[in-house]
């Protein structure tokens, strides 16, 4: 994501968004030790995570307030958006 886009850090590309959700994914499953039988599960929370980093960057920039993250405890969503960090999926 270019970071001087103001559109684009609030709202990322359908293809930015499919690059985290696979890096969180891959993080999710990290965090089981790759067990069998998890992926749809990963991606789908993964998913979700995602979209509430999303809407929590939107509201911080629109209000100063953080989204509810959708029942996703709080550590889970902070190693998706450590991991993305270290990727490079995530500026800011």
């Amino acid at each position: 994501m270019n970071p001087t886009n103001r559109s684009a850090f609030l709202t990322p590309s359908s293809d930015e968004r499919r690059k985290m959700i696979e890096i969180a994914a891959y993080y999710l499953a990290e965090c089981r030790g790759f067990a069998p039988g998890g992926a749809e599960a990963d991606w789908l929370c993964a998913e979700q995570a995602i979209n509430a980093i999303i809407a929590d960057r939107r509201a911080d920039r629109t209000d100063g307030a953080s989204a509810h993250r959708g029942g996703h405890p709080d550590d889970v969503v902070e190693g998706i958006r450590n991991a993305l960090k270290l990727s490079g999926g995530l500026s800011g």
